[in-house]
This record gives C-alpha cells, structure tokens and sequence, in this order.
C-alpha cells in the first residue's frame, strides 16, 4: 500500500492536475476497487483527453493509480456504484487532501446534489473507500464498516482512527514526473494485482465447478438408475397380462401365483402382495408398468443432456488447473474460462447466492439482529439504491415479527393504504432523513409485495416505526399507524426490476 509521503504526492498530483476534471463513468469491478473515467483539458497541448483513475483498498494493495482504459463492469452493478452513477453523475473534482496528515486522501467533487468527498483511507486491513457528503458524514462504504472500522457508522460523521500517526516512510518513485507518477504506482502494483484477481477467480472457479461437477455425476447416476429400471417394464406389462389369466384362481393373502407363459413355455412365479387381493395386485402391476414408461420417456430424453453437461464441466474444471501462467497471462485465461456461457451463469448463481458456504457460515454473517430468527419469519431482504436494507415481511406471522420485533430506532414502516400486503421496513441505520431513492425503493417493493402490484399508481405510507402498535387482540399482520406521511408513487418498471436484481439471499 502506498506510504505517507507517496499519498501527499499524489494529493498534490491530483490538486493541480485533475481539478476541473469531469466524471464521465464510474465502475466497480470487485468488492474492493473502484474506476472512474474523466474528461479534462491537458494544459500543455490545450485539448480536451480522457483519463482513468483506480482506486484500490485491498489490504496489501491499497492506492490511488492511473489506468489505461477501465474495467468491465459486472453484469449487476454492485450498491456503492450505483449510489455514485445516482449521486455522483457528472461530477466535477474541486481539489484532493490529506485528511488530518493521515493516510487519508480526500477528493473534493461537486454534483448537482452538492459537494462530497471520495475519501481512500488506506489502513491494511481496515482500508475503506467512503463517501462523504458536504456535512462529512458517512453516507456509502465500498467495503462492510463491520469489517474495516466497526466504530464507523452510515449517517454519521466520519471520524479519524485515534492511533497514532504512521511515519512518513518513503517515496518509491521519486525521479518520475507528475504526469507519470500514477502510471509508475499501478506499474508497481498492477501485476500484483492480477495474481491475486487470478488467484481469487481460480479459487471461485475451482470451487463453483467442483460443486456442480458432484451435483452433475449424482444426477447422471440417478437418470442411469432409473432407466436401469425402466427396462423392467415389458416384465411388468408381461406379468399384467398372466395375471389377468388365472384372476378367478386367486385368493386373498396368496403372496405369489406361478403361472405357465405359453408363449415362451417358461412357468414363471409372480410375487403377491397378500395385502391387495387379486385385482388390487393386477391393478397395481399395470400401474407400476405405466409408471415405468414414463420414467423411461422422461430419463430417455435426459440422460444424453445430463451426459454433455457432466463433460462440459469436467472440461472447464480441467482448463483451470491446466493454467500455471502468472499475472495478466493466467488471469486472461481463467477470465475467457469464466465468460463460457454455462461458467459464467454459474458464477452468476454464486455471486446472488453470495457464497456457497456451508449453511451455519450463512447465517453467522446475517445481521446480528436476524441471526435467531426461525426461517418460516426470516423477511425477504433488499438493498436500495443508496446501499440502506429492506426488509419485506412474507406472512402475517413473519409481518408482526418484521414489525414488532425486528424494527426498531429510526426504521420506517411501509404499506399501501387500503389493500392487503407485506409490511416493509426501511432500515434506515439511525438516519433522520433518510435518501429519497431509498424511500421511493421501499414504496415499490410495499406495492409489489400488495394487492395493487399491477396498479400504475398507489399511495403508500410512511411512518417511523415508534409510531406502529398493535391493538389488543387483533389478528395476525394487522397494526396500528399514527401519524406518518402518504407517499404516491407512480411505479417505475426500472426501478422495481433494479431493487428486486439487489435481493440479498
């Protein structure tokens, strides 16, 4: 990460030659870096160019670089990205300093919505990417605050850490130029970027194939089974039709009849269940032949299909233990094995999912608030445009624990007036006004998740939570609300198709 005395210089770099300078795009390509393309003017040539600025807050590689061209976007842009691009449109760099002569670089932006600081605090493993409003309160984290700097909280003000300051230490590239000193910094760290990006995408790659390699072979060996087993069926269809011959010579409680196959000559015994009676036990050897052959219509169709993605997956699993390249090489390779169509949904599936631990690794990092709560209460889980939670009640049970329980401080408490629905719940994370992308989010899912789902317009209200009660002896999911303001929303596809993609499992 870069020392003291390497981020006064970059400050100063950034202070003189970026200011002025307009975001033209922000992209966030993993959970701990950012880019963003900028359009300014180069005094020397006079004439407008575009620029690429990375930040990074990984633990060992935590900088502010100069890049060639940026990122690709992920197909979901994550939350902090998505509160830039909504906040952060167009925005102007004002300046750059250090905050508190600290490991801090502060990058002053002006947007329609007023001033904000980007702020890279580079601390090793609590390093973090903020955004601070005109006010310097905390209002996005590109990295979770609980693992950086837990006394840190969104909507309040950001605070200097209170250990001591670093030493200065050394400036590692202190003959290049101004113009080139970005360039020399991820010159440094890029390839050490891509080791540990190739490291990472091998693992998650490893991991997501092993898995869906041992589903697959369980699955082929289950179609296999069956069709092993529906090659009994012209035995069954054989067995109907001798039994139908000597019926009247049945009795209840016989458990087998022997029976001569005239067409073979062979005497052939027949197992009963004593239990059904001669036309229960005919009935029964019809029925199971029937269901035979749609078994063996059904496995016929898919063991050819379960056979091909067995191979396709054994096939990639295989191409990424074959790369042994290092840097760019090796993390271009994994990154073609990763965009094959079957590979890259599944990877999809696992960055939804969140993770493929085991389910107990799951639930410990739930908010400490849903860590005990029973599945059939546990509410559906959304993240707003501005990075604040949404919980949606799924039953009337789950709504008054959503409600009464889990709600609490500042949350707000969304339904739409006069229809039947799940109770929402805004966590506003001690906010006393909380963003209006947030408010409106919350609005369309209390819609969606209402009996108005299809009206092109509702009214929805919105009360802080202190002010929901439940009267005395009233039923399931009914409460009380005072007070509050009624919100009419006009739904906005978009922005319901966006929150519903942020749905955290």
């Amino acid at each position: 990460m870069l020392s003291l005395m390497e981020l006064r210089r970059v400050a100063g770099i950034v202070d003189s030659d970026f200011r002025g300078h307009r975001v033209e795009r922000w992209v966030q390509p993993d959970a701990t870096s950012l880019a963003l393309s900028l359009y300014g003017r180069d005094p020397e040539r006079d004439e407008g160019r575009k620029r690429f600025l990375y930040f990074s807050c990984h633990a060992n590689l935590a900088r502010l670089s100069e890049i060639d061209r940026l990122p690709k976007a992920p197909d979901r842009p994550p939350a902090f990205s998505s509160y830039l691009r909504a906040h952060l449109s167009r925005a102007v760099i004002k300046g750059a300093r250090l905050l508190d002569d600290d490991r801090q670089l502060a990058l002053r932006f002006s947007a329609r919505e007023g001033e904000f600081d980007l702020l890279l605090a580079v601390f090793g493993n609590r390093s973090n990417l903020y955004v601070l409003d005109a006010a310097q309160e905390i209002v996005a984290a590109l990295r979770p605050l609980a693992d950086t700097r837990p006394e840190l909280s969104l909507g309040a003000l950001y605070k200097s850490p209170g250990s001591n300051k670093p030493a200065a230490g050394i400036d590692r590239w202190p003959d290049a130029a101004a113009d080139a000193y970005f360039t020399e910094i991820e010159a440094f760290y890029g390839p050490q970027s891509s080791d540990l990006e190739a490291a990472d995408l091998a693992r998650r790659l490893s991991k997501v194939l092993k898995r869906e390699v041992k589903n697959a072979r369980r699955r082929l060996e289950k179609i296999e089974a069956e069709l092993a087993e529906a090659d009994h069926a012209d035995e069954y269809a054989r067995h109907g039709e001798l039994l139908k011959s000597v019926l009247g010579k049945l009795s209840p409680g016989d458990r087998e009849v022997r029976v001569r196959d005239y067409v073979s000559g062979e005497e052939v015994t027949i197992p009963l269940d004593p239990k059904k009676g001669p036309k229960g036990n005919l009935e029964a050897t019809f029925k199971r032949y029937q269901k035979l052959l749609r078994r063996l219509a059904k496995a016929g169709g898919q063991v050819e299909y379960a056979r091909d993605w067995l191979n396709l997956l054994e096939h990639q699993l295989a191409r990424v233990g074959e790369q042994s390249e290092a840097g760019e090489e090796r993390l271009a390779a994994l990154q073609r094995i990763a965009a094959v169509d079957a590979v890259r949904k599944l990877l999809r599936k696992q960055s939804a999912a969140g993770t493929v631990s085991a389910p107990e690794d799951e639930r410990n990092k739930l908010p400490a608030r849903l860590r005990d709560v029973p599945t059939r209460l546990m509410p559906r889980r959304y993240l707003s445009l501005d990075g604040l939670e949404i919980w949606v009640g799924r039953s009337d049970e789950g709504n008054d624990h959503l409600t009464l329980r889990l709600a609490r401080g500042k949350d707000l408490f969304f339904h739409v007036e006069g229809a039947p629905g799940s109770h929402v719940i805004l966590r506003t994370e001690g906010r006393v006004d909380p963003p209006s992308d947030s408010l409106l989010d919350a609005c369309e899912l209390a819609v969606r998740y209402s009996k108005q789902k299809n009206a092109g317009s509702a009214e929805v209200h919105a009360v802080p939570i202190k002010n929901v009660s439940k009267p005395k002896g009233a039923k399931r999911g009914l409460v009380q609300v005072t007070g509050g303001k009624t919100i009419r929303l006009r739904q906005e596809p978009e922005r319901l198709a966006r929150i519903l993609e942020s749905k955290i499992d």
